[in-house]
């Protein structure tokens, strides 16, 4: 998959393609819903797929400070668009004259000159152009002057978790402040993960036998409820069951809110200064003071038990 960053980074010789244009946060149900049909009928029209996304996400130019949780980073959203067989992902870079732009200029500029555009997919809410001006109805209007196709698609609606709501990013977000895991991924199709660099913390772990990363999350990151969860630690090339702490250590009247990954049963592994992801699978307890560290060690104990089973 070709990966641009901008309308130049284009190539000129780029043939027709059928597009697709949002956020694509996540990369969840109802977006690869729309890519995989983007992909299909790029193949059915003998034109190549093309994602288009944005960065940084929009709400943070339009309205600043106001930058929702971060689902993916998008050197994870690529690779997410490229495992839905995306023949390229266009990154625009979004700034405050983008924003100001007419939906008749974007159409103009992005899809009719820059892409080429056969066909053009979207969700029903999709939204373009100055103050989101533009809708379905007014990009079919432009395509049909500018030999495109649109096609809208309904997004499926998801099971009991999220009461029958259709899939979103939003949905995702509010499942992960809340710790439902098995909600977000119920959503995604995939468990929810932070990534970030290890960093070095109290050591408090490594003390206690239970050494743990200390992950210093990519900003905006969506990290879940406070709270201990199985899942997995991404490092090295390798997958691992992990016990994860989200909080602030209250036992040690900690303030700072940190991600700790514990890698089950990995005797003398040093992560400090690796790139790591940590996947969420399921939710065990809520972050809790111990009276004693005799406590919180019987507790890691059962934590680390549980984790490692429901990983295996």
């Amino acid at each position: 998959m070709q990966r641009w960053r901008g309308l130049e980074e284009i190539p000129g010789d780029w043939g027709r393609s059928v597009v697709t244009i949002g956020s694509f946060d996540g990369v969840h149900l109802g977006h690869q819903l729309i890519i995989d049909r983007a992909v299909a009928r790029a193949r059915e029209l003998d034109a190549r797929a093309v994602v288009v996304t944005f960065d940084p996400h929009p709400s943070e130019v339009v309205r600043p400070g106001s930058h929702p949780p971060l689902l993916a980073p998008q050197p994870f959203r690529a690779e997410l668009i490229a495992a839905r067989g995306a023949d390229a992902v266009l990154v625009l870079p979004f700034t405050v004259a983008f924003s100001q732009e007419s939906p008749e200029e974007f159409v103009r500029r992005v899809l009719v000159d820059a892409l080429h555009a056969k066909l053009v997919i979207e969700g029903p809410n999709f939204r373009f152009g100055h103050r989101a001006a533009g809708n379905v109805e007014l990009l079919a209007e432009l395509g049909r002057a500018a030999d495109f196709e649109v096609e809208v698609l309904d997004l499926k609606v998801r099971g009991t978790a999220g009461g029958g709501e259709p899939f979103s990013s939003t949905l995702v977000r509010r499942l992960i402040a809340e710790g439902d895991m098995a909600g977000a991924a119920e959503v995604l199709g995939r468990p929810h993960r932070v990534e970030g660099l290890v960093v070095r913390g109290a050591q408090r772990g490594r003390d206690l036998g239970y050494p743990t990363a200390n992950v210093d999350t990519v900003p905006h990151s969506a990290v879940p409820a406070d709270g201990v969860y199985a899942g997995w630690l991404t490092a090295l090339g390798e997958r691992m069951p992990a016990a994860i702490s989200v909080g602030t250590n209250p036992t040690f009247d900690g303030t700072v809110r940190t991600v700790e990954a514990y890698a089950i049963d990995r005797v003398g592994l040093d992560l400090y200064g690796q790139q790591v992801a940590v996947e969420f699978l399921t939710y065990l307890r809520g972050m809790e003071k111990f009276d004693t560290i005799e406590a919180l060690l019987d507790r890691m104990a059962d934590d680390v038990k549980q984790a490692r089973e429901l990983t295996a």
